[in-house]
């Protein structure tokens, strides 16, 4: 059985027959494409986002060896006008580069090219002996006039952390198959996947007839890839699974329009296994990129410490050659963490922020594969802390933050009440699995400066901090019960706490009052 030409539906047959969230609106997408000057298609997300599904489901519609009616009866591309013009009658070659993933990196490309040609000359008999894949293609084309779709998984595999000239030599191998005279005659829609762009030489892209899609700018395929709020309820609901801890756990994600997209395989991880587990750092280490985390050393960690405190950060995303190799400066380090999944970037205000508990977990892995020694030891005093929050323990507290501020302060160049602020989310890291936390959450009255909301079916009480500079901690549980903040909090929790603090700069000390609202 042929492994990359006319092989059937299988691998999407088996898609389908588990908790199948329909995406099938992009074969319109595709369709428009066909036979058209954009008629190559690139598209990049971060692993785990549905590119292997969609681009299965790609093969199941276009391959003419089978007949996928019944895998399409209900979907959203049914409703399209051409769903029958295109079902099912093209030449369409599927290449996964994982399947020689276990091949030498400077073999792969000969090795991969002779299994093709075997593969087409099963669907071509006729077709000569030789080893160039797309000399093969050609052939084809001018004795029988076939014109191909073609569909590439994991493109970038072999531009990804290889040696210069394995990578020279693939790039070469692109260009020479889409960028020939022939490419048009030969191909009527090509579809690539990967997590990186098409790499770039100087400042274009390598093969720039190519239509990209990208996660900092992907156009109309936005909702394609990532699950949206709308898709992961309605999984939820099936499955009897609490929404809001689903979203706490993998939401955050902004891709173009989708304000609100969720990691996929962490749903459907989550639901499978009944429950809100981190299953992003199952998939991969975050060891493999500890190298970029020294590159712009201190820059890349002042910016990563203030997304770990919740903060966006302005990065610029041009510069970024869609390489791992050429990376030099911290807003590449930032961008490639972009298009690895570790960072959500907000094209509207081109910032980067950490999106969910899930990938906070593994920032908190990061600090300390990075040897970020200081930054370590206050991310683990921290539950001890919410601990002592919890049971009201207001001098414990001020003498953990004195500890806090003195350590924001040497981590990060902040003034001092940023410094404060700083010190305070740092030192309540811990609470994010289990809290809601929000900054100058409106209540009302006023903006409280950080309150804690407990996840749903928790027995944790809601916490209100407020923070003041050179005054007292008293004035800061006066404006609390003053404005009022609590009221907005009724129904969250059966007890909240309220937390004033007060740095005092000419000590360097904290003062903290407690109270309790049942």
């Amino acid at each position: 059985m042929s492994q990359f030409i006319d092989y059937g539906n299988i691998d999407f047959e088996g898609t389908t027959k588990s908790n199948f969230v329909d995406k099938s609106g992009l074969i319109e997408f595709l369709n428009s494409a066909i036979d058209t000057r954009n008629r190559f298609i690139c598209v990049s997300r971060p692993r785990r986002f549905g590119k292997s599904v969609a681009a299965q489901m790609a093969y199941a519609y276009y391959d003419r060896s089978c007949n996928s009616s019944k895998l399409f009866e209900g979907l959203e591309i049914t409703m399209s006008p051409d769903y029958q013009t295109h079902l099912n009658k093209y030449p369409t070659i599927f290449i996964d580069w994982n399947r020689f993933a276990n091949i030498p990196k400077n073999e792969i490309l000969k090795v991969a090219q002779k299994h093709f040609v075997k593969d087409l000359k099963e669907s071509y008999p006729f077709l000569e002996e030789q080893d160039n894949f797309s000399d093969a293609l050609v052939e084809i084309n001018q004795k029988t006039g076939d014109r191909f779709i073609l569909i590439i998984d994991e493109w970038d595999m072999l531009v990804r952390d290889v040696e210069q000239d394995v990578q020279d030599e693939y790039v070469n191998f692109l260009r020479v198959m889409f960028k020939s005279n022939n490419a048009n005659k030969l191909f009527l829609l090509v579809y690539m996947t990967g997590i990186l762009p098409i790499i770039k030489i100087k400042t274009q892209s390598a093969l720039n007839n190519f239509v990209e899609f990208s996660i900092v700018n992907p156009g109309n395929t936005a909702k394609y890839y990532g699950f949206t709020e709308q898709e992961v309820a309605a999984l939820c609901k099936d499955s009897d699974m609490d929404f809001a801890l689903m979203k706490h756990a993998y939401d955050g994600y902004i891709i173009g329009r989708e304000k609100s997209m969720f990691n996929p395989n962490s749903v459907m991880q989550s639901i499978l296994f009944r429950n809100y587990d981190s299953y992003w750092s199952k998939t991969a280490s975050f060891m493999a990129i500890e190298t970029y985390l020294h590159i712009d050393a201190d820059n890349v960690r002042s910016k990563i410490i203030e997304m770990m405190n919740g903060e966006s950060i302005s990065v610029r995303v041009s510069s970024f050659r869609n390489d791992m190799k050429n990376i030099n400066t911290c807003d590449d380090v930032l961008t490639l963490l972009v298009h690895l999944g570790y960072l959500s970037y907000n094209p509207a205000t081109q910032c980067v922020s950490v999106p969910n508990t899930e990938v906070s977990e593994e920032f908190e892995n990061a600090v300390s594969v990075a040897g970020w020694g200081e930054l370590s030891k206050a991310v683990n005093s921290s539950l001890s802390l919410l601990n002592d929050t919890i049971n009201l323990k207001k001098d414990k507290i001020a003498r953990a933050f004195d500890d806090y501020h003195f350590e924001a302060s040497s981590i990060l160049e902040f003034n001092d009440e940023n410094s404060m602020r700083c010190a305070i989310i740092l030192a309540y890291y811990a609470a994010k699995p289990f809290y809601n936390i929000f900054h100058e959450l409106p209540t009302g009255k006023g903006f409280a400066d950080i309150v804690f909301i407990p996840l749903p079916n928790s027995q944790r009480p809601a916490i209100v901090v407020e923070l003041k500079y050179d005054q007292t901690a008293d004035t800061a549980i006066s404006q609390i019960k003053r404005k009022n903040y609590p009221a907005s909090l009724k129904g969250f929790s059966k007890q909240i706490i309220l937390c004033g603090i007060n740095y005092n700069k000419s000590t360097s000390k904290h003062e903290v009052k407690m109270e309790v609202i049942e």
